[in-house]
């Protein structure tokens, strides 16, 4: 069994929430919250991992070290 806690919002980010919970479709904020939680992380990963989107190409037989 998980346990809670009590969060203090304003009322205006409450209703932001509430807002976002419904263009979310969950069920409740603490989904919607850990929905962006979860976009966070990734929006974060692919930042950082990313970087050379692109400009990597595959490795050949010629990139082996012992052929070098």
């Amino acid at each position: 069994m998980s346990s809670s806690t009590t969060v203090k919002v304003s009322r205006t980010t409450l209703a932001q929430l509430e807002k976002l919970r419904e263009e979310l479709n969950t069920d409740s904020l603490e989904d919607a919250i850990r929905v962006l939680i979860r976009r966070h992380r990734s929006q974060a990963l692919e930042k950082v991992f990313g970087v050379d989107k692109g400009r990597v190409k595959p490795f050949t037989k010629e990139d082996r070290g012992e052929d070098r």
